[in-house]
């Protein structure tokens, strides 16, 4: 016998979407990292973020469809496992690709004002070209940064000057990855190329914590601002202490990316199971305006919209509440 509304097991931690679907379909909506097989036996749909993690152990023998990430990164699915099963798999790419651009230009702008420089006087390497690095260029350059970008699968694609990864990290005196994580990324920064750095060189990572050796990178004694973790929730102790910048997972963390993020699934899931929720969008969040922005206004601005000093000091305090104060982060609000 056909069910007559789709049954969708979700995160309940993805804000906006389970009173949206719940009008038109069985939500069932759990603590993302105790998803069980019992839970999506028979489901139609399963809405995640980074901590469920999709593969055979959860999915075999279930009557899921597609799985749907609200979120950037997909490491936590197993997409080659999946497409054998014919089970779909979407991303929320790009959702929050302005709420990490803002996360990246409030460490620029504190680094900035603590060694007291200008944008002109420093060299910013990309490390990942896609949707974030690319605005992070854009806004970058436009500041006066000189840039150089790395993206070897965008350079064989596109052919678009891109530099080689150890090029980049030898002039560059910030350094910044947007990279997803994979077999090609994981330990991308290793201990050879942070010896290829300049000691002055800051580290950011944004991306996927194991994209940075963490052991590495703390015995380099390079300078850093970490908001991805490798092995989170759990936070090495000494490289928390060290950093200049460390921020639990919530660069991407705006009332817009998540609107973004949730209004993709209810989009994907309105395709599949014919719902009228193609075109919704939560109600009371303004919707992004992009702007630019000039380097002056930006440091005047960015503080009350990222309080980059405030969130390490509570996430040094509370390392043991990396998820807790993660799930429980104020969203900010993107202005450019």
């Amino acid at each position: 016998m056909k069910k007559q509304r789709p049954i969708v097991v979700m995160d309940r931690a993805i804000p906006f979407l389970e009173a949206a679907l719940t009008p038109y379909c069985e939500v069932r909506a759990l603590h993302g990292a105790a998803i069980a097989p019992s839970d999506v036996r028979d489901a139609d749909a399963l809405v995640v973020r980074t901590r469920t993690r999709c593969d055979r152990t959860l999915l075999e023998g279930s009557t899921v469809q597609v799985v749907i990430t609200a979120t950037i990164g997909f490491d936590h699915i197993d997409r080659p496992w999946c497409e054998v099963q014919g089970i779909r798999v979407e991303t929320a790419a790009g959702c929050n690709a302005r709420g990490v651009l803002q996360w990246v230009s409030a460490v620029l702008a504190a680094t900035a004002h603590r060694e007291g420089w200008q944008p002109s006087e420093k060299t910013l390497g990309i490390v990942g070209v896609g949707y974030v690095g690319s605005l992070v260029k854009e806004y970058a350059e436009s500041w006066g940064f000189r840039v150089l970008c790395c993206d070897p699968p965008r350079e064989e694609r596109e052919h678009l000057g891109f530099r080689k990864l150890e090029e980049v990290a030898q002039e560059a005196d910030l350094i910044t990855f947007h990279t997803p994580l994979d077999d090609t990324t994981f330990h991308l920064a290793d201990a050879a190329l942070l010896a290829r750095l300049k000691p002055t060189c800051l580290v950011i990572n944004s991306s996927r914590g194991a994209v940075v050796d963490n052991d590495a990178l703390l015995q380099s004694g390079l300078h850093c601002a970490l908001d991805v973790w490798e092995g989170e929730p759990t936070v090495n102790r000494a490289l928390l202490a060290h950093a200049e910048v460390a921020t639990p997972h919530v660069a991407g963390y705006t009332v817009q990316g998540k609107a973004n993020a949730s209004a993709i699934a209810a989009r994907i899931l309105s395709e599949m199971f014919d719902l009228p929720l193609a075109d919704w969008y939560p109600d009371g969040v303004k919707p992004p305006h992009p702007t630019p922005i000039s380097w002056k206004a930006l440091c005047r601005t960015i503080g009350v919209y990222c309080d980059l000093q405030r969130e390490s000091e509570e996430l040094r305090v509370k390392p043991d509440r990396f998820e807790e104060l993660r799930d429980g982060y104020a969203y900010r609000e993107e202005y450019f």
